[in-house]
């Protein structure tokens, strides 16, 4: 026979509370707000008005060239002269095995270094750059001299011959690389506009990079800590369309790299790289807005390589055609020429600046291959800071 089942005890209910999540929200809202620790640019609000990234691109757009007397057009025109110069007989002697390791030429470029750095003050500013250095060093006034025997490898080098091609450097001239590692300098520049900004001594780093190192993370770490601190320095893409052998258009999704910024609030200038007079404004536009405290800006520097990546690279993923229109229609060096005959400058003020660093190159390549390699002492020389 089954049992029959007994009948259970009702449990006592449960006093009424409110869920734990109810709680939370209630405890929450009764909680005096909370006041940020350290203020940053982060806490402006995002308004057009104040948050223009459009503005320094309107500045340029609406006066791009910068109006040099004939006396500043002569220098510029000189010292694009003394680089490409200088670079072709870097080539030769790389060919005769004087220059050894990689060697990376600025044949093409010149406009940009010799338009923004001449904007700079010397010995004030720093500059920082990649492997392709050899042109921002001779924009920066250093000896032509002490440059090539430092890519020669000879004690009479800008480095005592340890630098090479790659990472000849001067304190001194405030130059701080050439930099072997893609896009490793973009947050090396950004310590050295934190040193201007904590010493207050109102210098403004200028850091170079090119297309290829624009993908770097790194790049957007330092885009960010930039901002965020409103470091006084310009960054500048040296887009000269390929990334070794890859062209911008292959290898990025945003191809105007003036706009990478835009995510950090940093505004950004798109820039005729070939034209040096109005890369030296655009080097005005920039530095007025860094100098005065409101943090980085972008320049994107449109240029073009006529050589190869490096001394190593036949450029076959371009074609001679593509290359012979940009000389013929685009060379830096013959626009500035050109605007010379054209505001009446005697040609032969013009010829005597070709002779004059034809001469200054030769006794350049003389004063390397004559000077002794470095004592093997050196080996142990700048290894450690042995004193801040």
């Amino acid at each position: 026979m089954a049992k029959s089942a007994r009948p259970r005890a009702a449990k006592p209910a449960a006093p009424a509370t409110k869920p734990a999540a109810t709680r939370r929200r209630a405890a929450k809202a009764a909680a005096p707000a909370a006041e940020p620790v350290i203020a940053s640019a982060a806490d402006e609000p995002l308004d057009e008005a104040t948050f223009a990234l459009r503005s320094l691109q309107q500045a340029h757009a609406n006066n791009r060239r910068f109006e040099a007397s004939d006396d500043e057009l002569l220098h510029f025109y000189e010292q694009m002269v003394l680089i490409r110069r200088f670079e072709e007989k870097a080539g030769q002697l790389y060919g005769l095995g004087l220059i050894g390791g990689f060697c990376h030429l600025y044949i093409g470029q010149e406009a940009v270094a010799v338009g923004l750095q001449s904007a700079l003050s010397e010995g004030h500013d720093s500059v920082i750059t990649g492997y392709r250095d050899h042109g921002h060093m001779l924009a920066y006034g250093i000896d032509p001299k002490v440059i090539m025997a430092e890519l020669t490898g000879r004690g009479a080098g800008i480095s005592r011959g340890k630098g090479g091609s790659m990472h000849m450097f001067s304190t001194d001239h405030k130059f701080y690389g050439g930099h072997g590692i893609v896009g490793a300098q973009v947050p090396l520049g950004a310590g050295l506009a934190f040193a201007h900004k904590y010493r207050g001594d109102g210098g403004v780093c200028m850091a170079y990079f090119g297309d290829g190192a624009a993908n770097q993370g790194q790049v957007y770490e330092t885009f960010n800590m930039a901002a965020l601190w409103k470091l006084p320095i310009v960054f500048v893409v040296e887009n000269n369309g390929y990334a070794m052998g890859t062209a911008v258009k292959r290898g990025s999704a945003e191809t105007h790299f003036y706009r990478r910024g835009t995510a950090f609030r940093i505004p950004g200038i798109d820039v005729n790289g070939m034209d040096v007079l109005e890369v030296r404004q655009a080097a005005e536009v920039a530095l007025e807005f860094v100098r005065g405290g409101n943090g980085p800006v972008l320049l994107e520097l449109k240029t073009y390589r006529y050589r190869g990546h490096s001394m190593s690279d036949p450029a076959k993923y371009r074609s001679r055609e593509e290359v012979q229109e940009m000389r013929e229609k685009h060379d830096p060096i013959e626009a500035a020429k050109t605007e010379l005959l054209q505001r009446g400058v005697a040609e032969d003020r013009i010829k005597d600046i070709d002779k004059k660093i034809r001469q200054v190159v030769a006794e350049a390549a003389d004063f390397a291959e004559s000077s002794p390699e470095p004592a093997l002492a050196e080996l142990y020389t700048d290894v450690v800071v042995e004193q801040y």
